[in-house]
């Protein structure tokens, strides 16, 4: 009998990516998944194209790849088979490509013997049914594909296609499958999270709703919103026991001048009346902001900085920008030099790795938290609030909630002992 062959999965990017090759993961059936690179015949790339760093990322582990393991066949899937596959294809760099909608029939993808691009179309939804998240105490649900907005500086609605949404019956099928094998917290994710349900009578709000009454759910956070996308009934959930009591909302950045120059659907104003709202609903708060965008002059980031000060903010996942080819951005004047762009980047999370420090303290007492895997006594986890905490304990804690009732808070992060 001929022996199967080995697969390693190397994700790139965002939640969506990390449940696309959980999709492919489920699909095995005539390979073995191996969680060692070295013991590979085929390592499957699922790839990242948001910036061309992102692009020159992924491109340096298939050279890395190749020169260490020249016999490991290397398959590109994820974003940046849409935007750099084609080229990656014809310099020889990888055994084959293929497209989002292809990863479903990844199991008979891996049986080809030869070269092969398989782009397929931007249209297509999957209906795959993930019963395991394998390395994971949380599960990433999908709940929709693509984006409809238009802002100036990204790639994505052209290698994600159009939004479109899993129908509340695939996802309710999910979550209901993932609930009674153990998992209590789900991360709904997506492109646009926010645009969930258009076209089907749906929203965020009415699917959290029938998720919440599925039995073994314990909390749900949601990956990222847009501010506009919050809307009335979503507001009347945030007294619900089940949601994650923070929210992760995208601004971009804190001046209506380059909320414009990127082509943003929100405005300060607006903005910091939705997150005053929420901070006094005792929720945390995060946002994404871009730094260094062309056009960012000292006045644009003065005037964002002392906006921040006086935001409710509590994290951020800031991004120095990356200039990404095919985008409006991209043919911009006014360039930020790197160094500039490097110091406000510094400003920036300095500023709000001090208000996460007081707000931690300030919320250390009645924290829920789910355990990822640890070792030797040492366990790390998230609380509602978002905030990672590491637990000591002689007991194996690992996928299990805990309620830590004597907290230490440093700027470093929070610990416990359960010893």
């Amino acid at each position: 009998m001929k022996a199967k062959k080995s697969v390693y999965f190397k994700t790139f990017g965002c939640r969506t990516n990390q449940f696309d090759t959980q999709v492919m993961m489920s699909k095995l059936e005539d390979s073995i998944l191996t969680q060692e690179e070295a013991e590979a015949d085929v390592v499957v790339v699922n790839s990242c194209t948001v910036t061309n760093g992102a692009d020159s990322s992924v491109r340096g582990y298939i050279n890395a790849l190749s020169r260490k393991y020249p016999g490991t066949k290397v398959i590109l899937a994820g974003c940046g088979s849409h935007s750099k596959g084609e080229s990656l294809f014809a310099d020889g760099k990888v055994f084959g490509v293929m497209g989002h909608s292809e990863k479903e029939h990844i199991n008979e993808i891996l049986a080809r013997p030869d070269r092969f691009y398989e782009i397929g179309d931007l249209s297509h939804i999957d209906t795959t049914i993930v019963e395991e998240f394998i390395g994971k105490s949380r599960a990433f649900i999908k709940i929709q594909e693509g984006c409809d907005f238009a802002c100036s500086y990204c790639i994505i609605p052209s290698v994600r296609g159009a939004a479109r949404s899993h129908t509340e019956e695939t996802v309710l099928a999910q979550i209901t499958k993932l609930a009674s094998n153990g998992f209590g917290e789900f991360i709904l994710t997506g492109t646009n999270v926010g645009s969930y349900g258009k076209g089907q009578g749906s929203s965020m709000a009415k699917l959290l709703k029938k998720i919440s009454q599925i039995r073994g759910v314990r909390r749900i956070r949601i990956g990222s919103l847009e501010p506009i996308q919050i809307d009335d009934e979503f507001m009347e959930l945030l007294s619900e026991p089940w949601m994650a009591k923070h929210l992760h909302i995208a601004l971009q950045h804190t001046s209506d001048k380059m909320l414009q120059l990127m082509n943003r659907r929100n405005d300060f104003a607006s903005d910091r009346r939705l997150f005053e709202t929420l901070a006094n609903a005792g929720y945390a708060l995060g946002t994404d902001f871009i730094v260094g965008h062309p056009g960012e002059d000292e006045s644009a980031w003065l005037e964002a900085v002392e906006r921040l000060v006086d935001l409710p903010l509590t994290h951020v996942h800031a991004f120095s920008y990356s200039k990404r080819d095919g985008t409006v951005s991209a043919s911009m004047e006014e360039i930020v030099r790197g160094d500039i762009a490097k110091a406000r980047h510094k400003e920036l999370t300095a500023l709000v790795a001090e208000k996460n420090y007081q707000f931690r303290k300030n919320h250390k007492t009645d924290l829920e938290v789910l355990l990822e895997s640890g070792k030797e006594g040492v366990f790390r986890g998230f609380d509602q609030y978002f905030n990672r905490i590491t637990i000591q304990s002689s007991e194996d804690l690992s996928g299990n909630w805990v309620f830590p009732d004597k907290v230490t808070v440093a700027e470093s992060g929070n610990t416990a002992s359960l010893m």
